[in-house]
């Protein structure tokens, strides 16, 4: 141990604008500095006392963080002789170093969430245009003007049962999954149901499958809060679980997009998802399945979720508002065995929640008068129309220097770069000029065989617009 204390204070003071409760704003300061290693096992940190001090905060929000630290194993106490990162996230570190692909730095540009307006390309993002802003508008007003005592109580740390009683019915019929309300959380987005999950079921250091390439943000999050993440390769049938069993055949998780994986656009096939869900029954692990645009799919039916086929309830599903309404929502919801109900309501107590009642009780609204699902129909039919014209300028403009991968459905394009291209070095140029194009390589954890650009194409309405927008990426290209 150094017996001193390297904390930067600047660093863990909060935000008092924030939605977040500060002991979890501090919580997750000090987790975020141990991630990055400017606090490394043994390193002493201020008491209580003095770091309330320090940032004017109670002592009773500064013992909260600390405890949580503790529970969780990032701090150890000792006593007289103070408190300090425990010893033993030194052998997590290390064993994690021999045996799992460390999380690359990825470009600022990478990994950076995009405000203001749709950037030509964006990744991720539905069509704003094409949102009902008027019908939304009218809801949300009246969601305020019904306002009562009720909703103006503490909220269910579950999320507004209006809403999880509309998602459940929804599921049911669209997903093939049977639910009760119950099992249904909602969370702040996609990453507020990952970390619900990892505080019930999962621990720090806990070792998950994670398909790579991979979706980037969810795996920065997960690093972050201590998990290792072994990269297991998807090819043309998905994940490929034999593979995986080879690698970390202990793991105790798995992260999946089996109806269209994020960003390779393949669907999981059925004898994976079988051995998969085997897997899990036999480890006692858990599948946490991201079903994030499985309503849009251009051809054939739409495949039935993974979830709907588990006899052993070891999977967990998840899935988001983001991409079918609009990001600025920060609602998710994730799906739990009933037989666990109890324990992820547990957590659900220590976390800040889904956040406010109305945004909640708007969506419920709009999923119960039918609105929800119109809006879907028109969305498929648009996107699938938004989709051919930026296939079809790509094919024109650069049909010599890339592949466009085939893709059943999703928001965004995979396009392969055909000879020795750099696709980071596309991408940056890109970037600089505006476009919003992420390179391949960034969601592989291991190194990537094929180069390739995603390219969002929800917000690019028309013919001209994906001409245009296409010419001003061959003139990038031109120069690398």
């Amino acid at each position: 141990m150094t017996g001193t204390s390297h904390v930067d204070l600047q660093h863990l003071k909060p935000c008092r604008d924030s939605d977040a409760p500060i002991y979890l704003q501090l919580y997750r300061r000090f987790r975020d500095e141990i991630a990055a290693g400017k606090l490394r096992p043994g390193d002493r940190v201020p008491s209580v006392r003095s770091l309330a001090s320090e940032l004017s905060l109670a002592r009773g929000t500064v013992e909260m963080a600390y405890q949580m630290l503790a529970g969780e194993g990032y701090f150890l106490a000792r006593g007289p002789a103070g408190t300090v990162i425990s010893p033993r996230l030194d052998a997590v570190d290390r064993s994690s170093r021999a045996s799992m692909s460390k999380p690359k730095t990825q470009p600022a540009t990478a990994v950076q969430t995009m405000s203001g307006s749709p950037k030509p390309f964006q990744f991720g993002l539905p069509a704003l245009d094409a949102f009902p802003r008027k019908t939304w508008t009218r809801l949300a007003a009246r969601s305020l003007r019904a306002l009562d005592a009720t909703a103006m109580n503490y909220p269910d740390p579950a999320g507004y049962e209006p809403l999880r009683r509309a998602i459940a019915a929804y599921l049911g019929v669209s997903r093939g999954i049977t639910c009760s309300h119950e099992q249904v959380f909602i969370t702040a987005g996609y990453r507020g149901g990952l970390e619900l999950v990892c505080r019930t079921v999962l621990k720090s250091g806990d070792i998950g499958w994670y398909e790579d390439p991979g979706y980037i943000y969810a795996r920065d999050f997960l690093h972050r809060i201590g998990m290792r993440l072994a990269p297991i390769p998807v090819d043309e049938e998905g994940l490929n679980v034999k593979l995986a069993q080879q690698k970390a055949a202990q793991a105790r998780f798995a992260i999946v997009t089996p109806t269209h994986q994020c960003p390779m656009g393949v669907a999981l096939s059925l004898p994976r998802r079988l051995e998969l869900l085997d897997w899990a029954k036999q480890q006692r692990a858990w599948v946490i399945e991201d079903d994030y645009d499985s309503e849009f799919r251009y051809s054939g039916r739409p495949l039935p979720a993974l979830k709907s086929l588990d006899r052993d309830q070891r999977v967990l599903y998840s899935s988001t508002f983001s991409k079918v309404l609009f990001p600025g929502l920060r609602l998710g919801y994730l799906v739990v065995p009933e037989t666990h109900v109890a324990a992820f309501r547990d957590s659900a107590n220590h976390l800040p929640g889904p956040g406010s009642i109305l945004p909640q009780a708007t969506v419920a609204e709009f999923m119960e008068q039918g609105h929800f699902a119109r809006h879907l129909r028109k969305m498929r039919v648009l996107y699938a129309e938004r989709r051919r014209y930026l296939t079809d300028a790509l094919e024109q403009l650069l049909g010599d220097q890339i592949i466009i991968a085939p893709q059943a459905g999703g928001t965004h394009i995979l396009a392969l770069l055909k000879g020795q291209c750099d696709d980071r070095a596309v991408a940056a140029a890109a970037q600089s000029q505006g476009l919003a194009i992420q390179a391949l390589s960034d969601w592989c954890m291991e190194k990537s065989t094929h180069g390739g650009l995603l390219l969002g194409f929800t917000n690019i309405s028309d013919t001209a617009k994906s001409m245009a927008l296409t010419l001003r990426l061959l003139n990038v290209m031109k120069k690398i």
